[in-house]
Order: structure tokens, then C-alpha cells, then sequence
């Protein structure tokens, strides 16, 4: 299926108002041991994590209910060697984006993997100074290894800088320096993205804290000033309404987004993988997907502000007119 008929399939999913969005980790293994983050020293053996034919029989069925944007996440996914075949399988017929920490990439990985059907990948980088990022990552060398990545990224994809972007995690000691990072990704030519910390979410580590501050209107004007920052402008708006502990709208995970972790389990989001509904090894997901959505706990959450909420919230029951603007325009990768 070419680009377009994926982006179109994609498009028709969110205007029918099914589920569109698939948070995956192949993988919890990882290369680096960030103190935010508790995946990497709970993963498993590698036989025991999803195989391809249960990648192709998960393609399979995620069709049957439309066209998915699929968060291939770890973990770091390029621990694992049949990367680039998960990223085929899952490419046939959904938009795929790819999160890694650059570490593993070379030149011809970049090429296959784009040549496999990735839509876009993002390069985790969360402070404008080697130093910090370095020591956050336990790992020296980390950070000139995903400026790396980004530019090895950005050569072989068919569009360039419109399908890469540089993933930054907002914490209190780096929100107010993202300016400088925001000019670098800049410079490299290529997008940038925000999540929000989550420290509230089942393995997640206590190494960093939430911003404080007056975060939205330096985002928003940062969105303003800054055409290649890839986010919702919608997503920005309502930050401080929820570090100030504020009332989110409801929270649309399970109904129209859900998680899949590396051994099949399957919850509304990535924040609650400690209580799984089900698993794809052995049960059809349209039969798990139907509990999900009637998770009464879910719709009340307020425990986080992450950008695959942003997504749901913003493009979900349709899709928000502004929502659709920022992703034919801003957003789009080709």
C-alpha cells in the first residue's frame, strides 16, 4: 500500500471514530539506564517477547478494525534484530513511527528501515548540552550517537526532515533551556516533539521531576515562533491546568488508543501496562479491545499529560477542526 493510502486509511479511521492510535514496545530491554524510566531493568529473555507471526497476526487484526498510527517503542527497539521486519509487517497497511535513542543506528539501517514502509521516526534527545543528556542516560557518547542518528535519519528518507524529529521528554530541569534545543533540531533541519514527564505510570522511575512554572505560554510561543515544533497546538494549552492540578477533559485510552507490551499484554495506555485486560497470544484483541472500552477507571483518570494523551484527546471522536489543521500542515510528513 503506498503512503497515501495509508495516511488516507488513517484519516478515515479517525473521521469513523474507531481506534486509531497502538502505543507497541517490542521491547523492554535497553542499551541505557535513564533514572525516569523502569523499562529497561524489566525485560525478558528474547524468546519470550512477541515473535513476527505474532506481529503479522496483530497487523491482521488491528486492520480488521481500520488504520492505525503505531508507536513502535521500547525499551530500545533496535535491540532487537528483526527490527526491520516487525517495521514491514506493521507497514503494510498502517502508519508507523518509530522511537529510539539513536545509539544502534548506521547508514544502511536507516535506509531499510524507510525502505520497509517507516512513516517517521523520532530520536530521544532531552537537553541541549552533551553533558546532561550523557548522565541522564548513563551512557557517555549518548548524545553524539542520536544527533547521529538524526542526521543518518533525515539522508535516507524519502522526505527528509519531514519524516524525522528529535523527542524530548519536558522535566523541571530542562523546560526552561528547550528553546536552545528546539535550535538545533532547527539547524539540523528536521522536527521536534514533547511529551510531558509522566511519574505517576507503572514503571516509571522517580530520577526526575514534573515542570514548574508557567509552562503553556512559553510553549505556545515557542509553537509560534518555531514552524518546525510538531506538535497539537491544542496539547500545549492545557499544561498548566494539569501541573496546577486542574480537571483534564475525559481521558480517551481504551476506547480510542490502547497499549500492546512486549510479551502481548494489552491495557488502555501505556501508564497502566500493570493491569492488563488481556493478552494477543491468547484471545482475539476485538475481544479485549471491547473490555477496554467500558473501563469506567480510565475515563476519570487525571494522572497524566503525555502526548499520546494529547493525540487522543485532540484527534479522537473525530477529530478536532484545529486538530486536523495541525496535522495536514505543521505535522505532515510527506
Amino acid at each position: 500500500m503506498s503512503e497515501w493510502g495509508r495516511d488516507l486509511g488513517f484519516a478515515t479511521t479517525i473521521l469513523r471514530r474507531r481506534p486509531f492510535h497502538l502505543l507497541l514496545q517490542v521491547t523492554n530491554r535497553c542499551n541505557m539506564k535513564c533514572d525516569f524510566c523502569d523499562f529497561w531493568p524489566n525485560g525478558v529473555a528474547p524468546r519470550e517477547e512477541l515473535s513476527l507471526d505474532d506481529f503479522r497476526r496483530l497487523e491482521e487484526e488491528l486492520a480488521a478494525m481500520g488504520r492505525f498510527l503505531i508507536s513502535v517503542e521500547g525499551g530500545e527497539p533496535f535491540v532487537r534484530p528483526d527490527l526491520l521486519e516487525i517495521v514491514r509487517i506493521l507497514s503494510v497497511r498502517h502508519v508507523t513511527a518509530l522511537y529510539t535513542n539513536g545509539w544502534y543506528v548506521d547508514e544502511e539501517k536507516a535506509q531499510r528501515l524507510f525502505g520497509a514502509g517507516l512513516a517517521n521516526v523520532g530520536v530521544s534527545i532531552d537537553y541541549p548540552d552533551a553533558a546532561r543528556h550523557d548522565r541522564r542516560r548513563v551512557l557517555p557518547g549518548a548524545t553524539a550517537r542520536a544527533w547521529r542518528a538524526v542526521d543518518l535519519f533525515r539522508e535516507a528518507a524519502p522526505h527528509g526532515g519531514k519524516q524525522v524529529h528529535v523527542m524530548t521528554v519536558l522535566m523541571e530541569d530542562n523546560w526552561r533551556e528547550f528553546e536552545a534545543l528546539l535550535r538545533q533540531s532547527e539547524g539540523r533541519g528536521v522536527g521536534h516533539c514533547i511529551t510531558l514527564l509522566s511519574t505517576k505510570g507503572f514503571r516509571r522511575a522517580p530520577g526526575a521531576s514534573m515542570p514548574s512554572g508557567e509552562l503553556s505560554a512559553h510553549l505556545l510561543d515557542l509553537w509560534e515562533r518555531y514552524p518546525h515544533f510538531r506538535v497539537f497546538r491544542d496539547y500545549l494549552e492545557p499544561m498548566d491546568r494539569f501541573l496546577g492540578g486542574g480537571e483534564l477533559p475525559t481521558c480517551r485510552a481504551g476506547m480510542q488508543s490502547f497499549n500492546i507490551d512486549h510479551v502481548g499484554n494489552v491495557a488502555p495506555c501505556i501508564e497502566k501496562i500493570d493491569r492488563p485486560l488481556g493478552n494477543i497470544r491468547n484471545e482475539p484483541l476485538a475481544e479485549i479491545k471491547k473490555r477496554m472500552a467500558r473501563l469506567e477507571e480510565v475515563k476519570r483518570c487525571q494522572d497524566c499529560w503525555t502526548l499520546c494523551r494529547g493525540w487522543n484527546q485532540v484527534m479522537g471522536a473525530g477529530g478536532r477542526a484545529s486538530g486536523w489543521k495541525d496535522l495536514l500542515t505543521r505535522m505532515r510528513s510527506h
